[in-house]
């Protein structure tokens, strides 16, 4: 799917331009009917040989009110077809049918999405999300009130709006209330502040996903409904002391964590319900034996983090298995936890 922007001032222009011989049309005939009492095809008729100025005869002998209507439907139609006329070929030199049609088409788009996330701020860190949601097979939706970051984007699954992330009306066009998540990555943490708390009150379920220039901004967010706080200079600062102190280490988990890496990949997987894993031991589910996987970790619904499970460690719903092996058995054990398979 090609993301498509948004410009709705020059769209609406064209889309009322398009509308005006469609109203005179409906005008003219329901005032002959009125004024005449003609039947619908008759006064039809009379209104179009009138506004195209063809002049033919009257179907029928008018009264002196219907001779002024149509005075008035020949002048007004005529000046109005020549705005509609002008306004229409201005659209096509300038392109803005073709604005027309895609923003019609993209909200058709926006109309089906259902749990997609939602990235709000293209700049650098808004990019590199899209780039790994894109590469996911992810469908996402992107905010950003300037339109000119959006001239290059061609990332398959994405749409592009050109707004406000903060207006709950921008929220509401992308689908804020059916989406699964967003990561609000703006310039500033007053505006990530703010987006964030519209969403919260938009969508109570909605996992948010913020970041944090100063830490002190962390709580903030937080209070305000941001499931998650990333602060992209302690985590810098982080890793590039860990490069120097275990080099070997951040090797392995920049390896394991990268997407495009087939052999070797870290992930998660979420046990549903109705998945075969459910009440099975760990070393009865065969995870590892069939699939050659290793499970690091268990996240149990208790919020409680059980590092290196032990065989006989019960699987329950809710769970969350993180994993590490080759992406193609990750995928699909990650669909039997979903109760896919």
């Amino acid at each position: 799917m090609k993301p498509l922007q948004v410009k709705t001032d020059r769209t609406d222009r064209f889309f009322w331009a398009a509308l005006i011989p469609l109203l005179l049309i409906v005008l003219g005939t329901l005032g002959y009917a009125l004024i005449e009492g003609w039947s619908l095809f008759d006064a039809l008729y009379m209104t179009i040989i009138t506004l195209t100025t063809v002049g033919y005869k009257e179907v029928h002998e008018m009264s002196p009110a219907g001779q002024a209507f149509t005075m008035l439907l020949s002048l007004g139609g005529v000046f109005m077809l020549f705005y509609a006329a002008t306004a229409i070929a201005s659209a096509v030199v300038s392109g803005q049918i073709i604005d027309f049609l895609g923003s019609r088409r993209m909200e058709r788009s926006l109309a089906e999405l259902k749990g997609h996330m939602i990235v709000c701020g293209f700049g650098r860190m808004g990019r590199r999300v899209c780039q790994e949601f894109s590469a996911k097979g992810m469908p996402f939706v992107v905010i950003d009130r300037q339109a000119e970051l959006f001239d290059r984007f061609e990332l398959p699954h994405g749409i592009a709006i050109d707004g406000d992330a903060a207006s709950d009306e921008v929220l509401e066009r992308v689908g804020v209330r059916r989406a699964k998540t967003l990561v609000s990555v703006a310039a500033s943490d007053a505006d990530n502040l703010y987006i964030t708390m519209s969403a919260r009150l938009l969508n109570d379920k909605l996992f948010i996903v913020a970041r944090a220039d100063d830490e002190r901004s962390e709580q903030k967010l937080l209070r305000a409904g941001a499931s998650r706080v990333v602060s992209p200079y302690v985590i810098g600062g982080h890793r590039m002391a860990q490069a120097v102190l275990r080099p070997t280490v951040v090797d392995f988990l920049e390896l394991a964590t990268r997407t495009e890496h087939l052999a070797l990949n870290i992930e998660e997987a979420r046990l549903a319900e109705s998945s075969p894993l459910v009440g099975v031991s760990l070393e009865k589910s065969l995870i590892r034996q069939e699939h050659g996987l290793i499970v690091v970790a268990i996240k149990q619904r208790a919020e409680r983090m059980l590092f290196n499970p032990s065989a006989d460690t019960l699987l329950e719903a809710g769970d969350i298995l993180i994993m590490i092996g080759g992406r193609n058995e990750l995928d699909r054990v990650a669909a039997i936890a979903r109760g896919e398979a």
